[in-house]
């Protein structure tokens, strides 16, 4: 990703800028609870520790939100959200113009940022700087635009009446969010909600929260209101349930497992029926046509499944390659991990670097083995690497048929298992077999075949001939259960918005 670093811009080249460098021996400065643009100690005096996934040493220990604390949370939060609070009498614009400035400091903290991901989640630090970092201020800004064109219609009804909608803020907005890009994926929720004008409960998971707290202080330093934005550290079955069990909470947003989706949209409706948005599990199919660009093919597919140590939703993890091309893709593939660099994330030639921890890293494995035992071919990897703690060998598979747990679990780390085809119609037929919808990429150079699968394939992105290619201004989101709603884009101010219609009756009277 350091390739970004050299763009070409109106004809000119960049002149060449030497890569940013982490701050190895960066202090934690903020690891309490962020409540009314304060810190506190947790009601109970519980904390937890947080951990390196690259060392397995611990970096610090963090504040253990519960019940009692996001309670607090909601009412500072529903506090801010009263009429005539500073918040709600703040002009749009101004809403956009502090969205700004929370870019401009995270352009001016990026390093520090980047440096914190890395710590918490094992990531590659230059793929956290310029990708994570980078998505997040696109998105800020994106949403900052938006601030002042939030707007209704007005509709034509009898003659004497006048009749318009407006857009208005929900209220009290939760957000739970992953330890795969945490600070990514609080922005994304952020972002928008605060655009439309409501106000926040965010829970950042309980292995990476090292940089949603860093948030709270420039939350802070940028000058929204008290009680805005409130950040409740914590784990899921104590303060995210109280967020999702919450009765005074008006939407959730969640990013992470379809199992745990589930539980919050049933929580929701027990409670309230508080709006909820889910961005959950995904299978998602790579299907490559005879007729692609291989090289490219090769490496989109090799980007699109070991990236960020293969923790992403979005993952190539079925990739379908036709028949005819199937042993050249293989042979290639193979060579692509075989010479995937896998060690310290601070490491600028390092591209993959440990999963998150012992559970994720137990059952890659044991997915691994399951392969194995099936009847997959084991071309390259399969194994930890040893005496490096969580770290495991680019593993690629071949002749992998539906039926095997390698083809349908989610398995959410550095696992290529390729399949083949014989015909448009039996690939569309197997890669709708799945209860996930999440995303699906297209290789060829046909464009009917690449419009055909576009259409039939039942997922919320399709990629012709690319793969991982998100935009703030395009929505993102799932059909079937890999969730429900939109983030990003002019789709998401939807999912934090309520349509009010107003309808008036004009006087019959001459005037």
């Amino acid at each position: 990703m350091a390739a970004l670093n050299g763009a070409v811009e109106n004809g000119q080249p960049d002149r060449k800028v030497p890569l940013p460098r982490p701050l190895r021996s960066l202090e934690v400065k903020y690891t309490k609870i962020f409540i009314n643009n304060e810190w506190h100690e947790s009601t109970s005096g519980k904390k937890f520790p947080t951990y390196n996934p690259s060392t397995l040493e611990k970096i610090c220990d963090i504040e253990e939100g519960d019940k009692p604390d996001v309670d607090n949370a909601v009412e500072a939060a529903k506090a801010a959200f009263q009429r005539g609070a500073p918040w709600r009498q703040m002009d749009a614009l101004s809403r956009g113009r502090l969205l700004h400035k929370l870019a401009d400091l995270l352009e001016r903290d990026r390093v520090i940022l980047a440096t914190l991901e890395t710590m918490d989640t094992g990531k590659p630090f230059l793929h956290a700087y310029f990708i994570d970092l980078e998505g997040c201020i696109k998105t800020l800004r994106y949403y900052a635009g938006w601030a002042d064109k939030i707007q209704g219609r007005t509709i034509p009804v009898d003659e004497n009446f006048v009749c318009f909608t407006r857009h208005e803020p929900m209220g009290v907005c939760g957000a739970i969010t992953p330890w795969n890009f945490p600070l990514l994926m609080l922005v994304w929720k952020m972002a928008p909600a605060l655009c439309c004008g409501n106000t926040l409960v965010i829970k950042p998971a309980e292995q990476t929260p090292l940089t949603s707290l860093y948030i709270g202080s420039l939350i802070k330093e940028v000058g929204f209101p008290p009680g805005v934005v409130n950040i409740v550290p914590g784990y899921g079955p104590t303060a995210g349930a109280a967020i999702s069990t919450h009765h005074s909470i008006d939407k959730i947003a969640f990013t992470g497992s379809t199992k745990v989706g589930k539980l919050i949209k049933e929580a929701a409706s027990k409670s309230n029926l508080k709006r909820v948005t889910l961005e959950l599990g995904g299978k998602n199919p790579c299907i490559v046509c005879a007729d692609a660009d291989l090289d490219l093919a090769v490496e989109c597919a090799h980007q699109g499944v070991f990236f960020n140590q293969g923790q992403c939703c979005t993952a190539a993890s079925r990739v379908f390659v036709e028949e005819q091309i199937y042993p050249e893709f293989v042979k290639r593939s193979v060579e692509y991990a075989k010479k995937r660099l896998v060690g310290d994330p601070f490491d600028a030639r390092t591209e993959q670097g440990p999963q998150i921890d012992q559970k994720q890293f137990d059952k890659i494995l044991e997915l691994i083995e399951s392969g194995k035992k099936e009847g997959a071919k084991l071309e390259c990897g399969g194994l930890a690497i040893e005496d490096r703690g969580l770290f495991i060998k680019p593993t690629v598979f071949s002749e992998v048929t539906d039926n095997m747990r390698i083809a349908k679990e989610e398995i959410f780390g550095p696992v290529q298992p390729i399949m083949k085809f014989k015909s448009i119609e039996e690939v569309i037929r197997r890669a709708n077999s799945t209860e996930y919808g999440l995303t699906a990429a297209v290789f060829t150079k046909n464009l009917d075949r690449a419009l055909t699968l576009a259409s039939a394939l039942q997922s919320g992105t399709v990629w012709i001939n690319c793969y991982n290619a998100l935009y703030a201004q395009a929505p993102f989101g799932g059909f079937k259960m890999s969730g429900n709603g939109r983030e990003l884009g002019e789709y998401a101010l939807a999912e934090y918005t309520e349509v009010k219609t107003v309808t008036i009756k004009l006087s019959q009277k001459s005037p």
